[in-house]
């Protein structure tokens, strides 16, 4: 596959850079005829090896529209797990980030899970390596320890519970009505905002999305005032000036959701522009601005979106299936130790149903709840 390297940069006060020069490895530009060729081609081998592709909503939006059109999933992280575990397929190709491959792994010991690159990673991942967490714990026994889905699965091994950002509330409101201390990572302001809505002892580990964390509260004051109509959406892993600012607080289904049931028609949508794929799918007559991650003089105004799942690519699924490369393996112990925190929040949704609880206003196909 060709591609473009280039080095990140954290943005500066004056906006000079942001995460659309993060990108580790840049798919090249396909024209129509090769994206057609190859879809055909990654279908061809899906089916051939009895596989299904699983995809996060951040991912290129050609395969988002395979996995659709091949029987795959388009999902969250946890659903895509959930997903990969339920299908009969014995071979799961998985686009998206590390963790979510695996998460899938963890969840399908049993069946081989493959990725179309595994360079790809999350900031809040390398943020939180596995040798620090542990000693963070180890100063904090009396706590209990609740780690975000998106840390690896040597983090999830150490953890108690694992949660998303659609159950991770009643997750901890539980956990505080038993009178428990918290020890919370690794995103900061998921963590500030549970905190918030809950009131519980939590103790943070300070990692970060590096998407949402470019979202900037004035910036988006100043797009409010553009669009007084407009439904503001964001997620919590976004800084406090941006949340205060929201209409709907949510994980990204949960987002998606707001769009396709509600009878609002413009919206703010303050997370990984990759969502906006699904999003004109589903309502392809409302209004989606993308939130300002930048001021005037950066170079994009609004340019969130995750470096490491633009590494997905057709290629990259054509290749995994064609060689067997990027296969995702978790060794014995950590997965049995991952699996304890992961079957513990699947089992508490399931006991707990009103944990997603949320307003519905119709059914909407192939949006899951993490």
């Amino acid at each position: 596959m060709s591609q473009v390297l280039f080095d990140y940069t954290r943005q500066d006060a004056s906006g000079e850079s942001c995460v659309a020069h993060a990108w580790a490895k840049v798919p090249e530009a396909l024209t129509p005829a090769q994206r057609e060729e190859r879809k055909a081609r990654a279908a061809a081998l899906l089916k051939q090896h009895d596989a299904v592709l699983v995809a996060h909503y951040y991912v290129d939006g050609d395969l988002q529209d395979l996995a659709l059109e091949t029987g795959g999933f388009v999902a969250d992280s946890l659903e895509m797990a959930r997903f990969g575990r339920d299908h009969a397929s014995q071979t799961l190709v998985v686009a998206g980030v590390r963790f979510m491959g695996e998460s899938a792994k963890i969840l399908s010991p049993h069946k081989r899970v493959l990725m179309p690159d595994l360079d790809a990673t999350c900031s809040l991942d390398l943020g939180c390596p596995a040798d620090d967490f542990a000693r963070f714990c180890d100063a904090h026994p009396d706590r209990k320890v609740v780690v975000y889905a998106n840390t690896s699965a040597a983090v999830k091994a150490r953890a108690d519970w694992m949660v998303t950002s659609s159950c991770a509330l009643a997750i901890v409101e539980h956990l505080k009505s038993q009178g428990e201390k918290i020890l919370w990572a690794p995103d900061r302001h998921l963590g500030r905002y549970i905190q918030e809505q809950t009131g519980a002892d939590m103790l943070m580990w300070t990692g970060e999305c590096i998407v949402h964390d470019e979202f900037k509260g004035i910036e988006l004051e100043l797009l409010k005032k553009q669009h007084p109509d407009a439904l503001v959406l964001v997620h919590p892993e976004s800084p406090k000036s941006v949340v205060a600012q929201a209409d709907v607080v949510g994980s990204t289904s949960q987002l998606l959701k707001a769009v396709v049931e509600g009878p609002e028609q413009t919206f703010i949508v303050a997370t990984d522009n990759g969502i906006l794929h699904r999003m004109r799918q589903l309502a392809p007559g409302k209004t989606l601005l993308e939130a300002p991650t930048a001021g005037n003089s950066a170079t994009c105004k609004s340019c969130a979106h995750c470096p490491w799942m633009a590494m997905n690519a057709l290629q990259g699924v054509i290749d995994c299936l064609e060689t067997g490369t990027g296969e995702i393996t978790v060794p014995e112990p950590i997965r049995t130790q991952a699996a304890g925190c992961i079957e513990r929040m699947l089992d508490f949704v399931v006991k707990n149903p009103q944990a997603l609880a949320q307003p519905q206003r119709g059914f909407v196909k192939n949006i899951g709840a993490a």
